[in-house]
């Protein structure tokens, strides 16, 4: 697990005030597969959140825990710098 100089409610609120917003996310699904999407934050609750992909890609709305940007398996593109 890699050290995050970010806390865990810095991120609650980063992803709480990106709802609504469309976002470029990259999503590592292991074994070096790396998708890159355009999405939806749809709903943010406590422990995790729903995203909603605008294309049509392999994933439909699909839930991430704050954990998964943490460690940075899940990357948000905004305003083309990375943020995790």
């Amino acid at each position: 697990m890699r050290v995050s100089s970010i806390k865990l409610n810095e991120v609650k609120e980063i992803v709480k005030s990106l709802q609504g917003k469309t976002i470029e996310m990259i999503i590592n699904r292991g074994r070096n597969k790396l998708v890159t999407l355009d999405a939806v934050i749809d709903k943010v609750y406590p422990s995790m959140f729903i995203i909603k992909p605008l294309d049509m890609v392999e994933l439909d709305r699909t839930s991430f825990s704050y954990s998964d940007l943490l460690c940075g398996d899940i990357k948000f593109l905004i305003d083309n710098v990375v943020q995790n």
